[in-house]
């Protein structure tokens, strides 16, 4: 069965673009595959503004977002692993949805807190304090 991630990733990607919203994904770059410039990883991670007009030939498939984009003037492939997407969210107003790490097992059938973006949130605020910063 495919991932919720990626259909979830692509709805809030068109909701901020549509609200004129810049949409930033936040990304384990230290997971398998992610291929991004290392000099922007801050404590493994690292945030990618991927509107319309910061990235070029954007792909958001079901494994894969690709694109390439511009960093210091010099333009990269950029490769992610849908698996490696941590949260997507509008830089505006810090709406959008966290996803829990995966870890390779099934997701279960039922209840799931990838659908429910607020329950999920807040249940990660509890657990952990936040991975998010602020980007102007």
């Amino acid at each position: 069965m495919i991932s919720t991630r990626p259909y979830l990733i692509r709805a809030i990607n068109e909701w901020a673009c549509e609200n004129d919203l810049t949409p930033h994904i936040l990304v384990n770059a230290l997971g398998e595959g992610v291929v991004v410039p290392t000099q922007f990883i801050n404590d493994d991670q690292i945030v990618l503004n991927i509107s319309p007009s910061a990235v070029q030939g954007i792909e958001l498939g079901n494994e894969w977002i690709l694109f390439s984009a511009r960093f210091s003037g010099q333009s990269m492939n950029i490769e992610v692993p849908v698996s490696a997407v941590l949260a997507i969210y509008a830089r505006e107003n810090g709406q959008g949805i966290f996803f829990p790490e995966e870890d390779g097992t099934p997701e279960p059938d039922g209840d799931n807190d990838e659908i429910n973006p607020v329950a999920s949130s807040q249940a990660t605020k509890k657990q952990e304090k936040p991975r998010l910063k602020v980007v102007k």
